[in-house]
């Protein structure tokens, strides 16, 4: 509903409801030229517009629809503590005002329907403005949460593809002016294939450093696995993170950013695939191996396989790299994925 007929709703149903107690003329103008200030004004103003209903209210009985409409706003943009105080506070002086109008009004309404119309009218739009605020908040947390995994998959896919493709194509010169070197040449230009094969060694290098730097960026370990599920918690998601074993260092970094990885990739298929159910990650460490396990429950259908998606066949490709073995089991009712990664470089060389 675009806000000018909005407006006129409000407005068309609390003038109706005051004209048929019998108010009309220039008192009927003023309260309808009020309402549509206030309404006009709510976006603006939302906690002033909620009490100006409340005044409007208790001056004419009437205001409804003001009281609906404006509570809802004004519920959606509390942000504060001090914004709840004060919405109480107001709330509670109209409810004392009501009752204390009621009491002195002979053959008024009881005390009882006075108060659940303000549970309905006040109350009840307050909590509905919160809870929808509360709501796109958490998929705002959401989203940014998945865009930044994209984020971090595009990444890695742009290192593998300058990987493959410039390195490759780099060797490929170094190998070659290799092969001049070696061959019937003159002097001069023995000295500049030289030169052109120390600068495909140097570029290939250089686009290491890059592509290592893109794969790794800000280098999170199993030590921020605990901030990871903070944040994922504070986005909505229900986590609980369970340790078992005698944790020991893990002296392989590319391990320690496996372990990272994987409680990544899934909390993230857990937020999108299975939106509100609760998540359970697990750090079991082995004598000689650490098992790193994401499991929840299925709502919607997950990647049937680790190559079924990007992100679990680049994290496969990550564990196997630092030694590791990745598993993911699809079930009807869990989605589990588990790894094991080795405690030490020397099990990760003779595994690979």
């Amino acid at each position: 509903m675009s806000r000018c007929a909005l407006i006129a709703a409000v407005v068309i149903a609390d003038t109706a409801l005051l004209w048929a107690d019998g108010t009309g003329g220039w008192t009927l103008a003023a309260y309808a030229g009020a309402v549509v200030l206030t309404t006009a004004l709510m976006g603006r103003v939302p906690f002033a517009a909620f009490f100006v209903s409340l005044v409007l209210a208790l001056l004419t009985g009437a205001s409804l629809a003001l009281l609906v409409c404006t509570g809802c706003n004004a519920g959606h943009r509390i942000s504060a503590r001090r914004d709840v105080v004060v919405t109480a506070c107001a709330l509670c002086a109209y409810v004392c005002a009501l009752l204390l109008a009621v009491q002195r009004s002979p053959g008024a309404e009881e005390p009882w329907i006075s108060l659940a119309r303000v549970v309905v009218l006040t109350v009840l739009p307050l909590l509905a403005g919160r809870y929808v605020a509360q709501q796109r908040e958490h998929m705002r947390r959401e989203r940014a949460l998945i865009a930044e995994q994209e984020r971090l998959r595009e990444r890695l896919r742009i290192a593998h593809d300058m990987h493959d493709s410039l390195g490759h194509l780099l060797s490929l010169v170094s190998v070659q002016a290799a092969a001049l070197q070696v061959g019937p040449l003159p002097p001069g230009r023995r000295r500049a294939v030289g030169d052109l094969a120390d600068t495909a060694r140097a570029a290939a290098a250089e686009l290491h450093e890059v592509v290592n730097a893109l794969r790794d960026h800000d280098a999170p370990r199993v030590d921020d696995i605990d901030e990871l599920v903070a944040r994922t918690r504070a986005a909505g998601a229900t986590v609980t993170i369970g340790t078992s074993g005698e944790a020991v260092p893990l002296t392989d970094p590319k391990a320690s950013h496996a372990a990272y990885r994987v409680v990544q990739e899934g909390l993230t298929n857990a937020v999108k695939h299975a939106p509100g159910a609760p998540i359970t990650v697990s750090l079991d460490w082995q004598p000689d191996a650490l098992l790193v396990s994401v499991t929840n429950p299925v709502s919607r259908r997950p990647p049937s396989s680790a190559g079924g998606g990007s992100g679990l066949r680049g994290l496969t490709e990550r564990v196997a790299a630092a030694g590791g073995l990745l598993r993911v089991h699809p079930g009807p009712r869990e989605f589990h994925v588990v790894a094991m990664l080795p405690l030490a470089p020397a099990l990760a060389g003779a595994a690979t």
